[in-house]
């Protein structure tokens, strides 16, 4: 099966987008983290409020538009480069992690901020520090691994990969030289 390469132009352009859609997400998620743990150790009602409605904003407008463009930009770096979607290990745990993060995304992280934000604006205490802090913690987790495994690109190739490095054996009577 051929592979659709990318050109050396729309490859870089791509790889740009990636690295700055990766950055970004790690960088929200640091900020979340920064939020959530203030909200959890304020002793200020105002403070707490300020926190999650700042969580709710940067997970309601930012956080799923940035994991969908790392996705889809990861995505069109794997098939049209020689990594492959399924030829590196490194490349098909970074794959299977982006898509887990993306939907722990939109349907728990941002939900926990939402109900948090629900309580605080209706006069009541933070529920659950945990809800503003475990989302964030082991997204951030996830994306210093993935970025590690980008750099080091651990674990080689996948049976996949190696069956597609190998070198394509001529039959023997082919190998022959004519006299």
């Amino acid at each position: 099966m051929s592979q659709v390469k990318l050109s050396r132009p729309a490859r870089r352009a791509t790889l740009v987008v990636h690295v700055a859609a990766s950055a970004s997400w790690l960088g929200l998620t640091l900020g979340l983290l920064a939020l959530g743990v203030t909200a959890a150790t304020t002793g200020s009602a105002v403070t707490v409020e300020a926190s999650v409605r700042a969580m709710k904003l940067f997970a309601d407008r930012l956080l799923l538009p940035v994991a969908f463009l790392t996705l889809l930009s990861g995505l069109a770096l794997s098939l049209g480069t020689k990594w492959g979607l399924a030829r590196h290990r490194w490349v098909c745990a970074k794959f299977w992690l982006t898509l887990a993060t993306t939907t722990a995304t939109a349907f728990a992280l941002r939900p926990a901020v939402n109900s948090a934000v629900t309580a605080v604006a209706a006069g009541g205490p933070l529920p659950d520090a945990g809800d503003v802090l475990f989302g964030p913690s082991v997204s951030l987790s996830a994306y210093v691994f993935m970025t590690a495994i980008s750099v080091l690109k651990p674990w080689g190739p996948t049976r996949r990969g190696r069956r597609l490095r190998a070198p394509v054996r001529e039959p023997a009577a082919a190998q022959r030289a004519p006299l």
